[in-house]
């Protein structure tokens, strides 16, 4: 990809990068750490990410375990998903935070799906976004006269199929975490 629009590719990318790291956060009735990634612990005074207050595992597939480092910070971490609202109730036993996942109802998997397709389309309307600002970079560039006409077109069309690829991954994407959401 030429340097001069470089830049609006990469910005494609990480509009396309976003959208999975949403999707992570989505739960498919499986225990997934990825749902914790935001939550911010008050590791005395600090807000921490959870991940580094304690360790994370799945025993189980649809149970999160959570063991804090330090056993006084229990009643914090169980604070912190509460109040992040993840749609399940932390239990401890003292030691270590469970988090049982419910299987999900098909009514609950149908919105999931939704959630999920408008995510994708937020995406794609991004990846457009940049794809319009590439393309009005390329006029004022060739306003300038430095670039012939053809050079912008040979540009534009550059734009035009990272943007077709970007699209495509993103339906991709979309296609397959909707499979994996409505797998029962």
């Amino acid at each position: 990809m030429d340097e001069r629009i470089k830049i609006y590719g990469e910005k494609m990318k990480k509009s396309y990068n976003n959208m999975l790291e949403e999707f992570g956060t989505i739960r498919a009735g499986r225990a997934n750490p990825n749902v914790l990634k935001k939550i911010q612990v008050d590791y005395y005074g600090t807000p921490t990410p959870l991940q580094q207050v304690g360790n994370i595992t799945v025993p189980e597939p649809r149970i999160l375990q959570i063991q804090p480092w330090e056993t006084s910070m229990i009643k914090a971490v169980e604070k912190a998903i509460n109040m992040a609202d993840v749609g399940i109730n932390p239990t401890n036993d003292g030691k270590v935070i469970r988090l049982v996942f419910p299987e999900l109802t098909e009514e609950r998997r149908k919105d999931l799906v939704k959630d999920i397709k408008k995510k994708g389309e937020a995406a794609k309307v991004a990846v457009r976004n940049i794809r319009r600002d590439a393309n009005d970079f390329l006029k004022k560039l060739g306003k300038s006269d430095e670039v012939s006409e053809d050079v912008i077109k040979d540009l534009e069309d550059e734009i035009q199929k990272e943007t077709d690829k970007q699209i495509k991954e993103i339906e991709k994407a979309v296609e397959e975490k909707s499979k994996e959401i409505l797998t029962v």
